[in-house]
């Protein structure tokens, strides 16, 4: 499968040390499966005139070898694991976690979940009728390593 990831650089050997902390599914190498979702991220550091770069890679894995996370729609199991990952309490060991992304819209139902606004309910009742973004996290440097392939990086 074709996955993306938009960064300041050209990312040909990808690793988990240089994720940001509090993250939607923790610290991991982020990827998207879709190509204008990954140039429009990218969009945002040319906004501030950093560099910006389209990372391509072939990831292929074996359900079987590996810890997957996997979240279909936005629900609850969704909504408390990326409260639990942003907060720096998550305690699981995914290789990889594969879900919605919180996106600009779906971030501001998050914000006001977050300050105490929304109920947990609410918050969900409001985002079931949107269409998830996947993203991909892959969170073991281990996976990283034998399942995805540099194909090319494109500076944007």
């Amino acid at each position: 499968m074709r996955l993306y990831h938009s960064s300041t650089v050209s990312v040909k050997q990808p690793d988990t040390l240089h994720s940001r902390d509090y993250l939607d599914f923790g610290k991991g190498f982020y990827l998207t499966s879709i190509h204008e979702q990954a140039v429009k991220y990218a969009q945002r550091f040319i906004r501030r005139q950093q560099d910006a770069w389209l990372n391509t890679y072939e990831f292929e894995f074996k359900t079987s070898e590996w810890k997957i996370l996997t979240f279909n729609s936005y629900n609850r199991e969704w909504l408390d694991f990326v409260a639990k990952c942003r907060a720096g309490e998550d305690d699981t060991d995914f290789d990889i976690v594969i879900g919605g992304i919180a996106d600009d819209k779906v971030i501001q139902t998050l914000d006001r979940y977050f300050e105490g606004e929304l109920s947990a309910d609410e918050t969900i009742g409001l985002l079931k009728y949107e269409k998830p973004n996947i993203q991909y996290c892959i969170r073991s440097q281990r996976m990283l390593n034998e399942c995805l392939k540099h194909i090319e990086s494109l500076r944007l």
